[in-house]
């Protein structure tokens, strides 16, 4: 099995992407494991003085005034761990649970929080026996860290709490350890606060958000091609010359994607009557201004995350010359933006992907369809109601769209009193995402159907690569009205699978 091994300065999104997904093993570089010693010499130090000193010796939020006398440290990192652990709601993830656990792992291997090298390697043990904590819903505001989230990644190291097993049973976590020959960390000075400050719930789900992203902006390209093919459009307009001279990345990507789609097309241009359109609608015509903009934002996500990823985000924090200083790092705001910003495009992308379903099935500006795409328009109601269905998800991405990070609460008693909501902006995406995987899939299922029904005309060689793809699938093709969800389900998984993706790349060569 593939192993990631965790150094000091950072991990990369293909490796949280091996650990949460794939379940790639984790080692600790020799390196990490002379900082985090290092590291916890300095913290042992100050905690030996009788000078307080946050985190260490004292208690925390609104409790960092008080002083903790050294008999009591181990039971006040119990505590923080066991009182933090405040979750509720539904369970979330297998993966992000293991991408939060991962990315914890990262930041404690830096050097910089003081925890000692048996805490570390027990974290990836955990991670290894396939051991996922029992973490819920709510119960972070993405400012402190996702704390709620980590501290019950922290209570299962502790052998407190629940958690799934490798089998996906849930049991008591002591009981899983015990079983994978793992020793319940005893937690000291500084161990139980440096697990729980930290993005890392919220990173983790961006990264597995930009890999979903990326796959669906190339397959909405394709199914944007498709329709322009079905709707008999003009590919005049996806020209490189053009789009040179509105030089935004992510619009010639999106272009050159849905060119290399159309080639060889006898589809494109065409006209059913003496009237030839001089443009196509919006829809069609701005395809690659709209998906454009989105690559661009993505890859301003990607900028943002990769930075946190080489991140050490804890407070306290200890500094190379050997002071231990509080900070700010924990804050999500960074984080929250852009994951509040992929929702927005997502709702648009999802918009106009609607809007050139909906005009493949009107007979009046389809250019020739039959009425919603039916077989016997009036006895059939063909597609009429995948289009509701599309246009239902759209109208919920739009709500899902509304910035998180725009909220604050306060909380701490005034001391956290400006909060960032960054994990409630990144469980919003998620199902953005999954939305807009749906929504994809109804334009893949009509556009389909539409191209099939142009009778005389030759599609793209890739376009006739995905119709036969899609259909080995068990996505039906024109004909009688059927039970419609199975076909629709079938769509949402060749979608999601990434076969439309690889469909057209085995024709086409990679995609942009």
């Amino acid at each position: 099995m593939h192993s990631v091994v965790v150094g000091t300065s950072g991990v990369t999104a293909s490796d949280v992407l091996a650990v949460a997904r794939d379940g790639a093993r984790v080692e600790l570089s020799g390196e990490a494991v002379a900082a985090l010693a290092a590291a916890r010499e300095i913290v042992e130090a100050l905690a030996a003085k009788p000078e307080p000193v946050y985190g260490v010796s004292t208690g925390f939020g609104a409790l960092a005034t008080r002083h903790i006398s050294p008999e009591l440290r181990a039971r006040l990192q119990r505590n923080i761990v066991r009182s933090h652990a405040a979750g509720m709601g539904p369970r979330v993830e297998r993966e992000v649970v293991r991408a939060l656990m991962f990315l914890r792992l990262k930041t404690v291997c830096s050097g910089r929080t003081g925890v000692r090298p048996s805490v570390a390697q027990t974290m990836a043990d955990v991670l290894n026996a396939g051991i996922t904590p029992v973490v819920h819903e709510f119960g972070s505001l993405g400012c402190s860290g996702d704390l709620a989230p980590l501290s019950h990644c922290a209570l299962t190291l502790m052998g407190e709490g629940d958690a799934e097993g490798p089998d996906g049973v849930v049991r008591p976590a002591g009981e899983l350890l015990a079983a994978h020959g793992i020793e319940p960390v005893e937690l000291r000075e500084k161990e139980g606060l440096a697990l729980l400050n930290g993005t890392d719930g919220m990173l983790g789900m961006l990264i597995m958000a930009l890999a979903d992203l990326d796959t669906l902006y190339k397959s909405a390209d394709i199914t944007a091609a498709l329709s322009l093919e079905a709707l008999l459009g003009t590919d005049k307009v996806l020209a490189p010359e053009l789009h040179a001279i509105r030089p935004h990345p992510g619009q010639g990507a999106s272009a050159a994607n849905m060119l290399a789609v159309l080639k060889g097309s006898e589809l494109t241009g065409h006209h059913q009557d003496d009237a030839p359109r001089v443009q196509d609608a919006y829809s069609v015509r701005c395809a690659p201004q709209v998906a454009g903009a989105g690559r661009d934002t993505m890859a301003h996500a990607r900028l943002v995350a990769d930075r946190e990823l080489a991140s050490a985000v804890d407070n306290p924090v200890v500094l190379p010359d050997g002071r231990v200083e509080s900070n700010g790092n924990f804050h999500g705001a960074p984080v929250a933006y852009v994951l509040d910003f992929l929702a927005v495009v997502a709702a648009d992308l999802g918009s106009i992907a609607e809007r050139r379903t909906d005009r493949l099935l009107d007979k009046n500006r389809s250019h020739g369809l039959p009425p919603f795409l039916a077989d016997d328009a009036g006895v059939d109601s063909g597609l009429m109601i995948a289009q509701y269905t599309q246009a239902a998800l759209v109208s919920e991405m739009k709500r899902l769209a509304v910035p998180a990070s725009a909220d604050s609460i306060p909380s701490s008693a005034m001391q956290e009193d400006h909060v960032s909501m960054g994990w409630s902006a990144a469980r919003k995406l998620r199902t953005a995402v999954d939305n807009l995987t749906r929504i994809v899939a109804i334009e893949l299922y009509a556009a389909t159907r539409a191209v099939e029904l142009r009778a005389g005309l030759t599609p793209a060689p890739a376009s006739r690569a995905v119709i036969a793809a899609v259909r080995a699938a068990g996505v039906a093709g024109p004909g009688p009205d059927r039970f419609l969800a199975p076909d629709l389900a079938a769509a949402d998984a060749f979608v999601r699978g990434g076969h439309l993706v690889a469909a057209v790349e085995a024709v086409t060569g990679p995609l942009a």
